[in-house]
């Protein structure tokens, strides 16, 4: 009976799905004709339910009888055909590598799978023009053809060539002596919350910064939740957690929470202590916030003028014909956005040079607000712009791949001198940093030469900012000696504490190499030519942002690079210092890499592909923000060959 029962479930494939459920035997699993989908589980029942559910049209279209065994026997006839095509397609040229080829470029633009079929039609049309006088076109034409770029075909080499990928990034940490994590999270399109992994670790002389996943989190998002997530992705792909020196996040109550946040339940895990670092692009915005009390009015009516102007269509199209007859370079207004960090100075700078015009649109339209002419308003508003200006350059300073907290730090802290200089610049009323204050200034002198101007409020607002950011920052100023390590060593003395978050580190070992350091004119000369290669890179630097020759500025050497390169120079006697400056230089002290990433995630899943998988979105996110090239030839190679469809 118990045999009679294992017959009826099919545990091994029969003959007869081929022709009722077009399911044909592959290495042990049953095979669909129609979608090449694949069942391991040998039983009549899971065949038949893939066949009803997944393929009912064709169910109809072929009733079972000889019209569904007819069109069975066609699809395995062509089946057949294809795979005896494939053999020559192996001898003539390896159109796997050009498919792999294809569906990167096809993903690393962004584009859907489906383009596939567009860009082997755009090639096929090219082609049939390119090379309409070479004598093997016909040949050319053909393997276009024949080279798979199906949406199914693109999406498998996309999954195998991140897959590739993550297996580099793996093999790469383990291989470093230490790693750091940049983490954040954000919600997609389709109201999922995202969870950005990015690891900082070196590799030779390259300071690399790679995407390790995209982690969707299902419902809530506490630190419980992002820990457990974490971890679980960590013990699956078996990263080193013992050399993780340092965690950055956005500073947001899940991360940072003194007993249930992301970095306590980690520390907790780990039993030792772990770097922890607020973004200092998030600590900047948040110093920013200078729109408070009277400044916060000031913005406030910028931008209630600014939404009537632009939310209403009729409007923003006739100030834009307003702008144009008279001669404004500009051509409309910005509107304002809270969560960008660069948004408050570039809406004021464009109100600024669009108030005459402002002034006259709101006239037309018998709107009024007398504060846009009153002298106190005015003040205060040039004030914000030209002090958000300041503070938008500083944040684009610190933006970017490869920063190196030593230099995160330096730009906070050169802005710091500044604001104490801006003080006494607006207490003396000079204001050279304060170009469209001034020129407001002179034109109300030149109009009216007996005018006064109260200058100490603004000064008093500055005072405050400088405050904001004296109170922030503190991981930033307790690490200083640490951080300036890698570029002075030979003139910074690291305490116990500095030294207890790199592991493996011997005090004994590291204060006797720095003394041989020290003593020795040869490397200390190294660092000095080291010192003097980071300031001709920050000339350079400086000289293109004034040209917003921005293409160029990428070009330049890292200055992680070549730090780091100057510390491999030095020999194994130098061992335990090399440990400690690969340590530092692996730190994050944003988490722009994360904001980058949440940026191509929002334009790869789209409205329009708001469908996308856990899985396809990981892997296209993944191949987007690497810097590894897979080497989807060896992948080629290891696998067997698809025919075009």
């Amino acid at each position: 009976m118990a045999k009679r029962k294992r017959d009826e479930e099919y545990r091994t494939f029969q003959d007869e799905w081929a022709e009722e459920f077009a399911f044909v035997e592959r290495a042990g699993s049953a095979v669909c004709l129609i979608c090449n989908d694949k069942i391991t589980s040998m039983k009549r029942s899971n065949v038949k339910r893939h066949f009803d559910t997944r393929h009912d049209t064709f169910a109809s279209k072929y009733p079972a009888g000889d019209s569904r065994k007819k069109a069975c026997q066609e699809l395995l006839s062509r089946v057949q055909a294809s795979q005896q095509q494939l053999r020559v397609w192996t001898r003539q040229g390896d159109y796997n590598s050009a498919s792999f080829a294809g569906s990167l470029a096809i993903v690393r633009n962004g584009k859907p799978f489906t383009d596939g079929e567009y860009a082997k039609t755009f090639m096929l049309d090219v082609a049939n023009e390119l090379f309409d006088d070479l004598p093997n076109k016909d040949k050319i034409i053909k393997r276009i053809q024949d080279m798979p770029l199906s949406a199914r075909t693109v999406h498998d080499r996309t999954i195998m060539m991140a897959n590739q990928v993550e297996e580099m990034q793996v093999k790469g940490i383990n291989a470093a002596p230490f790693f750091s994590l940049a983490l954040d999270e954000s919600t997609d399109v389709s109201h999922l919350a995202q969870f950005s992994v990015i690891a900082r670790y070196a590799a030779g002389d390259t300071l690399r910064e790679e995407s390790l996943a995209v982690l969707p989190i299902k419902g809530s998002t506490r630190g419980e939740d992002l820990f457990k997530s974490f971890m679980e992705f960590a013990q699956e792909k078996n990263l080193p957690m013992d050399k993780l020196i340092s965690v950055c996040t956005d500073g947001a109550p899940c991360m940072v929470g003194k007993n249930k946040g992301f970095l306590a339940l980690l520390r907790e895990h780990e039993n030792r202590p772990i770097l922890r670092f607020h973004c200092i692009l998030h600590q900047e915005a948040l110093c920013a916030q200078i729109c408070d009390g009277q400044l916060g009015k000031v913005m406030s009516l910028v931008i209630r003028v600014i939404n009537f102007i632009v939310a209403r269509a009729l409007n923003d199209r006739q100030f834009k014909t307003l702008l144009d007859e008279v001669g404004n370079n500009y051509h409309g207004l910005l509107l304002h956005s809270n969560v960008r960090w660069l948004s408050r100075g570039k809406v004021l700078s464009r109100f600024a040079a669009c108030l005459n015009e402002i002034r006259t649109f709101l006239e037309m339209k018998g709107i009024e607000h007398p504060e846009l002419a009153e002298t106190e308003w005015l003040l205060m508003f040039y004030y914000l712009v030209d002090m958000t200006e300041h503070l938008n350059q500083l944040n684009v300073k610190m933006q970017g791949n490869g920063n190196t907290v030593l230099s995160l730090q330096q730009a906070v802290f050169a802005f710091e001198n500044k604001l104490e200089l801006f003080i006494m610049d607006l207490e003396t009323g000079r204001l050279l940093h304060f170009e469209k204050l001034r020129q407001y200034k002179d034109a109300c002198t030149a109009s009216e030469p007996t005018q006064n101007f109260d200058l100490h409020q603004l000064a008093g607002f500055t005072s405050s900012l400088l405050q904001s950011f004296k109170a922030r920052f503190g991981e930033f100023r307790e690490h200083t000696r640490l951080f300036k390590f890698i570029t002075h060593p030979n003139e910074c003395s690291l305490n116990n504490a500095d030294l207890s978050y790199i592991p493996g580190v011997s005090v004994r070992d590291f204060e006797e190499e720095v003394a041989d350091l020290k003593a020795s004119d040869m490397w200390v000369n190294k660092f000095k030519s080291l010192n003097e290669d980071l300031e001709r890179i920050a000339r350079q630097k400086a000289e293109l942002a004034s040209k917003h020759m921005w293409t160029e500025m990428k070009k330049l050497q890292p200055e992680d690079q070549l730090i780091i390169k100057t510390w491999n120079a030095l020999p194994v006697t130098y061992h335990t210092l090399q440990r400690v400056s690969i340590a530092v230089l692996t730190l994050f002290g944003s988490t722009y890499v994360c904001e980058q990433s949440f940026s191509h995630l929002k334009y790869i899943k789209s409205n329009l592909r708001s469908r996308l998988t856990d899985e396809s979105l990981n892997a296209c996110m993944k191949l987007n923000l690497t810097k590894y090239q897979p080497d989807y030839k060896a992948i080629s190679k290891s696998m067997q060959h698809q025919m075009s469809h």
